[in-house]
């Protein structure tokens, strides 16, 4: 596998670039220290197209899709916490959002579920021209389900596909190929499919230094839009029950999530509601106490991908950045 070291070594200068957040007069609300935007899926797709389309005056910026299993790994997730509040647009992706939100006196009117707002951007994507990248999913699912929105909006542009292998953070190698594709590429749109918290963390700590628009986390979508994993009835997503059709079909790898969870995502809301009242999901004020998630004293802070990448470069012999002036 081929890979450039100028790709390589650009990993590092992660951490000195910054992400846009270019929606920040957007009303927000803060469920249990995740910030949630109160915004319909028509007026994400517009709001998001409109900045793209002046993508040369933007840095890259992030959307995530907060719902109640995102919001729970975030309590004990410092990574994911960061990456969650570095975003500059979180849709709510979940009927346990839009509970909460009501039960903190807020107004979320709408489900924004990821892979209808991802459709929703391919479709205007195509419509102006802009170009998406598909990263991730189960094996062969980005390809397919680019293949499969393409077929409904012919004039979307296809930047890439690419699915990596399992453990693919913990290879320096891969990791710097994926920048690299990203890099050839250099997409209006990536779309990322790595699964909670994962896909987030990836996104906050690589997106700054791609030439990219913007990066969305989709989770399942590519497998649902790919026909690699059936997707809940329509009926389910209009009377909140996805959650339950889902754990039927997959019960030994979502009971956790859903059973145990959920409730203790209510706990969360309901302790934030009567310590702080109904006021207390504003964001501006952003009341409620962030988890306490400092690395402890003794101990080094966790290592970002980045640089667990770079320090397993050493064992690969390449050399300094520095010392490549003259190459």
């Amino acid at each position: 596998m081929a890979v450039s070291l100028t790709t390589f070594f650009a990993i590092e200068m992660s951490s000195q670039k910054k992400l846009s957040k270019p929606f920040r007069a957007q009303q927000r609300y803060a469920i249990a220290g995740v910030p949630v935007n109160c915004i319909t899926i028509e007026d994400a797709s517009t709001k998001i197209i409109d900045v793209l389309r002046k993508r040369s005056a933007t840095a890259p910026f992030l959307i995530m899709g907060p719902n109640a299993h995102l919001v729970t790994v975030a309590q004990k997730d410092f990574r994911l916490l960061e990456a969650l509040n570095a975003s500059a647009l979180n849709v709510p992706d979940g009927i346990s959002v839009l509970l909460a939100s009501r039960i903190l006196g807020g107004r979320i009117p709408a489900r924004v579920p990821g892979g209808e707002l991802m459709e929703y951007l391919c479709r205007d994507a195509a419509r102006y021209g802009l170009r998406a990248f598909f990263l991730g999913g189960l094996p062969e699912a980005a390809t397919l389900a680019s293949l499969q929105i393409q077929r409904r909006y012919p004039a979307l542009s296809i930047a890439g596909t690419y699915c990596p292998p399992r453990g693919f953070d913990r290879d320096p190698m891969e990791c710097a190929h994926i920048r690299q594709l990203i890099t050839e590429a250099a997409p209006d749109l990536l779309f990322v499919a790595f699964g909670v918290p994962r896909q987030e963390i990836w996104m906050h700590e690589n997106c700054p230094t791609l030439p990219i628009g913007a990066a969305m986390s989709v989770g399942a979508a590519f497998d649902t839009q790919s026909g690699l994993r059936k997707r809940a009835p329509r009926w389910t997503h209009k009377l909140g029950m996805e959650w339950l059709y889902r754990l039927l079909k997959e019960p030994r790898r979502l009971w956790s999530r859903y059973l145990i969870g959920n409730p203790h995502f209510f706990y969360l809301v309901l302790r934030q509601r009567f310590l702080y009242g109904r006021s207390a999901a504003r964001d501006k004020a952003l009341p409620f106490p962030r988890p306490d998630l400092s690395p402890t004293p003794d101990l080094p802070p966790p290592k970002t991908a980045c640089e667990s990448a770079k320090d397993r470069s050493a064992s690969i012999a390449l050399p300094h950045p520095k010392k490549r002036t003259h190459a």
